[in-house]
């Protein structure tokens, strides 16, 4: 590999790392994984094309803006599943409750059948 391509590998990966360092110290939406996730991995997977067909910038470029819309469109997906998910489980929270207190209150009229 040339030098300019090492290069260019060795920058996405601190640009990938600096972003990830930042992601722990910040709590980021499933959208906002996505779009990181997705440009990093763009990024780095369109410099390497872009050497083969030496363009490593251009692919780079083009790689990032793909993987941004790429992950975007997936964490962004995540994200719905992940609060329908939490819509549900309040629902069947509330559910359960509602089946508890009747079987209370069905437990208390048949004692106060019982001592009738």
């Amino acid at each position: 590999m040339s030098r300019r391509i090492v290069l260019m590998i060795a920058v996405t990966v601190m640009l990938g790392l600096g972003m990830a360092g930042n992601c722990r110290a910040q709590s980021l939406t499933t959208t906002q994984k996505g779009l990181i996730g997705g440009t990093l991995l763009g990024a780095g997977t369109g410099a390497i094309v872009g050497a083969v067909v030496h363009h490593p910038i251009a692919g780079t470029a083009i790689g990032g803006g793909l993987g941004l819309v790429a992950g975007g469109v997936v964490g962004h997906a995540l994200q719905n599943n992940q609060n329908q998910e939490t819509q549900e489980q309040a629902e069947l929270a509330a559910q359960q409750a509602q089946i508890q207190r009747q079987r209370q209150e069905i437990k208390h009229l048949q004692q106060m059948q019982d001592t009738e």
